[in-house]
C-alpha cells in the first residue's frame, strides 16, 4: 500500500488554534488540489477527533473527477475510514452516509454493542486490536485490512496523532503539507505530527518538490528508506 499524508498548517507549523477549532489556512486553489489527491486515492483516512471536531463527508467535489473514477470502473468517491479505538464516531456523523463505504478501525476498548450500533448507522467495524498498547488500534494490521479490501493508495488527512502515529509505525511514503502566510501560535494548539514525539530516531523526508498556491506554498516530501 501506496500511504500519502496531506495537510495543511500556518508558519509555525499549527493545524488549528488551541480550541482546535475548525480553520480555513489555505484557499480554493489547494482546496483543489486536495480534491485531486482524494479522486487518486483508494480511501481517505481521518482520525476520530478529526470526525468530533469537522463532522467532514470526505468526498470528492468535482463532479468531472467523480465521474471519471466510474468510467475507470472504481466507486464514485474513495472509501472512508477512520481510526476510532473506543467507537466515538457519532452514529449520526456525515461520513456515515452513503455516498462511500466507511470502514472504522478500533480496538477491544470498543464493546461488541457499540460495533452493532456503528454497523446498523453504515459503518464497515475492523477490528484490529495492538498487541503493545492495549486498547489502540494496530495501525499496521489495520492497513493491511484495509489493502485486504482492495485499497492500494490511501491518503491520511490528520489530526496530528493520527499523523504521528503514521510516521511511528513507519507507513508513511509521501508527505504533501500546505504552509499558509499565517501564525496561529499557542502551546497546546494542534500540530503536524503530536502524540509522544520522537526522541532519538527521527523520520527524514526528501523534498521533491513545491508549488506556490493561493497565498502560500505546497512542500512535497518523500520519506527516505533508511534500510535501503
Amino acid at each position: 500500500m501506496h500511504v500519502v499524508v496531506n495537510a495543511a498548517q500556518s508558519v509555525d507549523g499549527k493545524l488549528a488554534t488551541r480550541r482546535r477549532e475548525q480553520l480555513r489556512i489555505s484557499g480554493s486553489e489547494d482546496f483543489d488540489r486536495v480534491d485531486r489527491v482524494r479522486a487518486a486515492a483508494d480511501a481517505v483516512l481521518v482520525g476520530v477527533g478529526t470526525v468530533l471536531a469537522d463532522d467532514p463527508h470526505l468526498t470528492l467535489d468535482e463532479e468531472d473527477r467523480r465521474v471519471q473514477r466510474l468510467r475507470n470502473g472504481r466507486p464514485g468517491h474513495p472509501a472512508r475510514v477512520v481510526v476510532d479505538s473506543e467507537g466515538r464516531t457519532p452514529t449520526d456523523a456525515r461520513l456515515l452516509d452513503d455516498a462511500a463505504t466507511t470502514y472504522l478501525l478500533v480496538s477491544a476498548a470498543t464493546t461488541e454493542e457499540r460495533r452493532e450500533e456503528l454497523t446498523a448507522a453504515g459503518a464497515e467495524v475492523v477490528a484490529v486490536e495492538s498487541e503493545t498498547d492495549e486498547g489502540r488500534v494496530d495501525l499496521a494490521g489495520g492497513f493491511d485490512a484495509l489493502a485486504d479490501r482492495g485499497v492500494d493508495r490511501l491518503m491520511i488527512e490528520g489530526g496530528g496523532e493520527v499523523i504521528y502515529s503514521c510516521f511511528a509505525a513507519g507507513l508513511v511514503d509521501e508527505l504533501h503539507v500546505y504552509v499558509g502566510s499565517m501564525v496561529i501560535g499557542g502551546r497546546d494548539a494542534p500540530t503536524l505530527a503530536d502524540g509522544a514525539g520522537f526522541t532519538e530516531s527521527f523520520p527524514r523526508l526528501d523534498l521533491v518538490g513545491s508549488e506556490r498556491l493561493d497565498a502560500g506554498v505546497v512542500l512535497s516530501y518523500e520519506v527516505r528508506d533508511e534500510g535501503a
